[in-house]
């Protein structure tokens, strides 16, 4: 009884943010009306990202799947499972094993054409052997219409040049380390997430609930945003808000 409740509670849900009722046809419209929005979006994947950086924005765009056309690749070096577990044992102090994993659906090797670049965070961003990620963020950010980092997910743009000139943000917790890797960049403190042309960054791990939320507003339109965000019970902050760069000690930059 429990499980055919909740399936019936994410039917509705999902017919609510497509606008129909469980039962109806679907309000259809063409794809080709929406030939200048983003429709390929790519997110990369790696050992010890940070979960709610790769999971929060796209279960919203998720929502967004209802009522536009659009396709997701999980993008890393191979098509093992990636796991979020620590890249060095050393850092599982306690031997836990509280790791998911995730199917890649492409390699770098894979010459896709995308709309979106979505780079996730996480500890995993500070590990060895990143140059592959690198230089994937380095050949497709010119390429994009879109850029996107979430939290840490800055580093890996950073170190591709990607952020040279742009007013960026990242994780407060960690931003010694990452604006370091960015010195051409136009930090922005405090700032919840900054919007710079097509690129856009937000700070730490939630604040991509919040940035995907703008983003969705100001591609697809606020009507689609606002039954995105009715769905998820969420109420997405300003991009000023950000009372977490005073507790990290972080002095507002004027950028």
């Amino acid at each position: 009884m429990r499980l055919s409740l909740l399936a019936t509670t994410a039917s509705a849900a999902a017919a609510l943010i497509a606008g129909t009722t469980p039962h109806s046809t679907p309000n259809t419209r063409s794809i080709a009306a929406n030939t200048t929005l983003p429709v390929t979006f790519g997110a990369v994947l790696f050992q010890a990202m940070e979960m709610l950086d790769l999971i929060g924005p796209i279960d919203a765009l998720q929502l967004v799947a209802y009522n536009r056309h659009v396709n997701l690749h999980l993008v890393a070096a191979t098509l093992d499972p990636v796991t979020t577990a620590p890249v060095s044992p050393s850092s599982n102090t306690y031997n836990s094993s509280w790791w998911p994993t995730f199917q890649p659906t492409n390699t770098f090797d894979d010459d896709l054409d995308l709309d979106v670049l979505i780079l996730p965070g996480g500890p995993g961003v500070r590990a060895p052997g990143l140059e592959p990620i690198v230089e994937y963020v380095r050949k497709h950010a010119p390429r994009v219409k879109y850029l996107v980092t979430i939290c840490t997910g800055a580093s890996l743009a950073a170190r591709a040049g990607a952020l040279d000139g742009r007013r960026v943000t990242t994780n407060k917790a960690a931003w010694g380390l990452i604006t370091a890797q960015a010195p051409l960049a136009k930090w922005v403190s405090p700032a919840r997430y900054v919007v710079d042309g097509n690129v856009w960054t937000s700070s730490g791990v939630t604040s991509g609930l919040d940035l995907i939320m703008e983003f969705i507003k100001q591609v697809y339109g606020e009507e689609l945003s606002t039954k995105v965000a009715t769905i998820m019970e969420f109420v997405p902050h300003a991009a000023d808000w950000d009372p977490f760069a005073e507790i990290n000690g972080v002095e507002p930059t004027n950028n």
